[in-house]
């Protein structure tokens, strides 16, 4: 059974990008487009080059931004609100996703790669504003990505979170080792389950997920 394997959770942690909406709606799709855009601008390169690149800093660097600021002392604000210029219109709403996360017991924070204003309007397109108690962007850890170890300890530190008290929900499973480590249960959220010691469970629905541990 499921529920057990929470039942000493108080905090709960969610990643955004398709996590908390399905990878259906695409949307980092059009994210991938304009970080393309953004590096074929900022680097002067053609858009072969700017994908290469844009692939390179995510294996290398953890995201596209830490990349550019790695390796062209890139500054990130105009970056992050450059590429998260993107239309909601086609999202939806999930009331039940929403009925689930409110009735978790204690407190829930979103914790993303993006930022937290991106953070913000996603939430509202999906319904699931005001349900958290706090919002988190990359900016909230000096700019490093997820998967980077110090970059969980800065967010968590920022917000009083107790790992071996918590659970991480997210989609990219590289981004869970370091909650893993630390003692959180991990939830992988994905089509396709993916096997390693440091997820604790798989699901490719998260509001079925969710109704079994309330």
């Amino acid at each position: 059974m499921v529920k057990p394997a929470f039942s000493h959770v108080t905090q709960w942690v969610f990643d955004l990008d398709n996590t908390l909406y399905p990878p259906q709606m695409r949307l980092f799709d059009q994210i991938e487009v304009l970080m393309t855009e953004y590096v074929v601008e900022a680097l002067r390169v053609d858009r072969a080059e700017a994908d290469r690149l844009r692939q390179h800093y995510w294996r290398e660097h953890g995201t596209t931004l830490a990349g550019l600021m790695a390796e062209h002392d890139l500054d990130p604000e105009p970056y992050l609100h450059a590429v998260h210029q993107v239309d909601l219109s086609h999202m939806e709403p999930d009331p039940t996703l929403a009925a689930h996360i409110r009735a978790l017991p204690g407190r829930r924070i979103v914790y993303t790669n993006g930022s937290a204003p991106y953070a913000e309007r996603v939430l509202a397109s999906r319904g699931l504003d005001g349900l958290f108690d706090a919002i988190y962007g990359v900016e909230h850890a000096g700019y490093r990505p997820k998967p980077d170890k110090a970059a969980f300890e800065t967010v968590f530190s920022r917000d009083g979170i107790h790992p071996d008290r918590a659970a991480m929900f997210e989609d990219e499973p590289r981004n869970l080792k370091a909650p893993h480590d630390m003692g959180m249960r991990t939830v992988h959220v994905a089509p396709d389950p993916h096997e390693a010691d440091h997820i604790h469970h798989h699901t490719d629905d998260l509001t079925a997920f969710l109704a079994r541990l309330i």
